[in-house]
């Protein structure tokens, strides 16, 4: 039990799934997992463990932005000894060199944020994926016939801004789109030495205002979800 996950040692998993939404992260569970317990509530923030293929993996929520991944991925990693975490979500593009649908392994997290400054003392403001992860879902997709794009991200801690124009640093690193979280799992995984890695759904196109409908979500996430247990296994 550690201070915000209230799991028992041993029904965490060493393979965690973190979705930001409880609710994703319960559907996961429901949907994909065989046998899924749920082994930790508190704060309505979802974990459950379970079997994919006959190999235990654990899913659960990391709720939004980098203080709370912070949180949820630290623990993980320290508490539960969990080796890897592989972050799936959606992102917001900002331009249309991203499509609704696409499925973007990230490669680097760039940030203006001062998170991994002030908890690490590490003056980057990019991150790259950490461990071997990132290689072995680019080779999943492969297996797969799915389509995917190794690429750049920003994570910002802002979701909503005065200036509608992409921020500087999405332009300066060339990051296509824009999400919340992954700077900050990666900026704790590299301090911890653990594996990290991060898949998203393009979700939204922020200039033309397109976006994935309620009830598109479902089917639109399942390959992002099934491409996430299919290199989670290959790390267990």
């Amino acid at each position: 039990m550690s201070v915000h996950i209230s799991a028992k040692k041993g029904e965490i998993a060493k393979v965690v799934l973190q979705p930001g939404d409880p609710l994703r992260a319960k559907y996961i569970a429901e949907n994909f997992l065989e046998n899924a317990k749920l082994v930790s509530q508190t704060r309505g923030i979802f974990y459950y463990t379970g079997t994919y293929k006959g190999k235990e993996i654990s899913v659960g929520a990391s709720g939004m932005g980098f203080p709370s991944i912070g949180i949820y991925s630290f623990e993980l990693y320290t508490e539960y000894e969990v080796d890897t975490i592989i972050r799936i979500g959606t992102c917001g593009g900002y331009s249309s060199d991203v499509k609704l649908f696409d499925i973007l392994n990230v490669e680097n997290a760039a940030s203006e944020s001062t998170y991994a400054k002030y908890a690490w003392g590490f003056e980057e403001e990019i991150f790259s994926h950490q461990g071997n992860i990132f290689d072995i879902i680019n080779k999943t997709a492969e297996e797969l016939s799915l389509k995917t794009k190794a690429t750049n991200i920003h994570s910002s801690d802002i979701f909503y801004r005065k200036d509608p124009a992409t921020p500087a640093i999405a332009t300066k690193y060339n990051c296509p789109a824009v999400e919340m979280e992954a700077f900050g799992l990666f900026a704790n995984a590299k301090h911890l030495g653990k594996n990290a890695a991060t898949i998203l759904t393009v979700s939204d196109i922020i200039p033309t205002k397109e976006f994935i409908s309620a009830d598109e979500r479902e089917t639109a996430l399942k390959p992002m979800i099934e491409l996430a247990l299919e290199a989670a296994l290959k790390v267990i």
